[in-house]
């Protein structure tokens, strides 16, 4: 199915008092926004780093849909609600009906039925999680674990907050290479947003111009390319690595 951008993300997963209803996409969060999500993750850990386990969500139901195969989202995204103490159900996608020609719509739908407070959305198509938020009802909330080569916040944030714990140092002050598949990368999209956001004033892309995005230039300031991976990592904070995406190199 082909997903139209209908709205602008930003617009849809905020409401009208500028909070996040849904998670998206990082673009379009203020600093404080993004700086409030980290420092609520860190409190899940003490002083050990254990993770501590609070009834926060409890009560509620989270249905994990992943229209895309995927093993240690889907599972991290389970463990992380159980420990919040919701209620966790798995949809199996490959023997749901879509695969008889229902339309994502009529999924979500039939979904919304079952009292669902939360959907953890992964797909194939960019823009399908902002898709379903824009006609989800009022009160179920849509996280985006990975759409198309569009985004992927929530493993952007995993990665901000394992920078901030392992340097401890302001991202003002960080110097960050993003090695690999840049083009086909929802990862790698959402790191430059988030460390743009968190104020990181030289952030390096190492690639070769094939595993580059048509408009790259687009990225915005203190973004810089490289082709050599030894100029570009010398005297970096922070290395991360992209696998190549053989599964949309051909999307």
């Amino acid at each position: 199915m082909h997903i139209a951008a209908l709205h602008q993300p930003s617009q849809v997963q905020l409401n009208q008092q500028g909070n996040l209803k849904h998670f998206l996409t990082i673009e379009g969060l203020s600093k404080q926004s993004l700086t409030q999500i980290l420092d609520t993750a860190q409190s899940f850990l003490d002083d050990n780093n254990n993770l501590i386990n609070r009834p926060l969500l409890e009560g509620l139901t989270v249905m994990n849909l992943f229209f895309e195969n995927s093993t240690r989202t889907r599972t991290t995204f389970e463990a992380a609600a159980k420990r919040l103490s919701a209620n966790v159900l798995n949809i199996d996608i490959a023997r749901s009906s879509t695969s008889k020609g229902e339309t994502l719509r009529d999924t979500l739908w039939n979904l919304e039925a079952m009292a669902a407070d939360l959907f953890v959305v992964r797909h194939s198509s960019s823009g399908a999680a902002h898709f379903i938020a824009k006609d989800v009802c009022p009160n179920v909330a849509i996280i985006n674990a990975g759409d198309g080569r569009h985004a992927h916040p929530t493993q952007a944030m995993l990665d901000m907050l394992t920078i901030r714990r392992e340097t401890k140092k302001p991202f003002e002050e960080l110097t960050v290479a993003i090695i690999g598949d840049i083009k086909h990368s929802r990862v790698a999209r959402s790191n430059v947003a988030a460390l743009q956001t968190l104020g990181c004033k030289d952030i390096r892309v190492i690639a070769p111009n094939t595993l580059l995005p048509v408009g790259f230039n687009e990225y915005g300031e203190h973004v810089r390319l490289f082709n050599k991976m030894d100029a570009g990592v010398t005297d970096c904070d922070v290395i991360i690595a992209l696998r190549i995406q053989n599964e949309r190199i051909d999307s």
